[in-house]
């Protein structure tokens, strides 16, 4: 079996729902059993790097159904305190590296990577990996180090560093793609602070875009977003929830989910040649990209979008259970509880949760707490249950008042009221409520 030249570029929510699909497309295109590995560097020097890498497994598992391996190469590098990494270790990582099909590395430091893979055999496995055969997934700071420069997200963001590029693996040059990658590129958890752009924002990413090389750009990709390259097929994808963007200083052009860009606008791009500043790209048809190609060429349709985020997924479940609520749906109350209850372990292995889980749990437990309360009470109107006895009572009341027997009209009515419910007398006729 040939096997497929692709690489996929995500933007984040590499292990969360959004981005489930596109991994089965991939792995679905290679030989079975799926020789699949997860290349942990980026996050090597976490504490919790054994946990993060066993949440890969076990999404990979449980929604891919692939096994994924652990390569192992957190660190590849004598750290400043003298201390050698295992070589041992190394060269096992390297070869689960060169013998898989399927090679997915995600989120970190892109900094830390660079400075673990310099000087060794990773950037021509890859490279080969690419051009051999293969399929190659990066995401958030993985995806950062893909092109000629890469943003050093930490050492701006969080320690304030001015503005610097540091020098990327230029995987995308080695290909004809003289581009810088982005991920997190419509971040806005910055909320009234500009974090776009993997948390640089504007003003940073023009300071940045200054030392550019006139044929050099940015491909930014949005969050729980995909550009899925097809060197065989010399055409990208978008896939997930939102788009990608080529942008070279005031100049941009976007695509959206299920837009299709030749990979002549990557490595030539026409837009920057124009006067125009800001572009939407016209819908092309992605029939002939490769994601749509399952193991017998069949053509995938197009799914729904997922909710971006735990926190969007809590919100939708919660209103549809007050609605199913509101409407006495038991069924629906029930099912909105369970949807949200399979949202918060689906989401359980993304790595960048933030507080949503925390959130998502707490709204779980209110909708539970709000059944008890119902089941006490029921969900059907009450007075539809108490309607047919009450009426019983009432054309017994007319009758005795029409024979003036009103001591027994006052037994019906005041034995009513013991019950909770309240017979009014009006100009109208007789009106009865249920007391609280």
């Amino acid at each position: 079996m040939t096997l497929p030249r692709i690489l996929a570029i995500m933007g984040s929510g590499e292990t969360a729902p959004t981005m489930v699909s596109t991994h089965r497309r991939l792995t679905s295109l290679l030989p079975s059993p799926v020789r699949a590995v997860v290349l942990d560097t980026p996050y090597g020097f976490q504490e919790n790097a054994p946990e993060l890498a066993q949440r890969a497994v076990d999404y990979f598992a449980t929604s891919v159904n692939v096994d994924l391996r652990i390569a192992g190469l957190t660190r590849m590098q004598t750290n400043d305190h003298g201390e050698s990494a295992d070589a041992v270790t190394i060269e096992k990582g390297l070869r689960m590296i060169d013998d898989a099909d399927y090679v997915f590395a995600g989120p970190g430091s892109p900094t830390y990577s660079l400075r673990q893979w310099n000087n060794t055999p990773l950037r021509a496995m890859l490279i080969q990996k690419l051009t051999s055969g293969g399929v190659v997934t990066f995401a958030s700071a993985a995806a950062l180090t893909l092109g000629r420069r890469t943003v050093p997200v930490y050492e701006i963001y969080k320690a304030g560093v001015d503005p610097y590029w540091l020098e990327g693996l230029d995987i995308l040059g080695e290909f004809g793609i003289r581009a810088t990658v982005i991920p997190h590129f419509d971040n806005a958890e910055g909320g009234h602070h500009d974090t776009r752009f993997c948390y640089l924002g504007e003003r940073r990413l023009q300071i940045l875009e200054r030392h550019f090389d006139d044929d050099e750009f940015v491909i930014g990709v949005d969050e729980h977003t995909g550009l899925v390259i097809d060197f065989d097929r010399e055409v990208a994808e978008v896939v997930g929830n939102s788009t990608v963007t080529l942008r070279k200083n005031s100049q941009q052009r976007t695509w959206g989910k299920g837009d299709s860009i030749p990979l002549t606008e990557l490595r030539q791009p026409s837009w920057m040649a124009t006067t125009n500043t800001d572009q939407r790209s016209p819908r092309t048809p992605s029939d002939a990209s490769s994601i749509r190609r399952s193991a017998d060429g069949a053509v995938d349709t197009a799914t729904e979008l997922e909710p971006s985020s735990l926190g969007a997924a809590v919100d939708v479940h919660r209103a549809a259970f007050d609605a199913a609520v509101d409407r006495m749906d038991a069924d629906a109350a029930v099912g909105a509880v369970l949807a949200l209850e399979s949202a918060i372990r689906a989401w359980s292995a993304d790595t960048l949760q933030s507080p949503d889980r925390d959130r998502a749990v707490a709204t779980l437990r209110l909708m539970i707490s709000k059944l008890g309360e119902v089941a006490t009470g029921g969900l059907r109107d009450p007075r539809s249950v108490a309607e047919p006895f009450v009426s019983g009572f009432l054309a017994v009341r007319a009758v005795v008042r029409a024979e003036k027997r009103f001591d027994l009209s006052d037994l019906v009515r005041d034995q009513l009221l013991a019950a909770g419910i309240e017979v009014r007398d009006t100009k109208d006729g007789v009106e009865w409520v249920l007391r609280s």
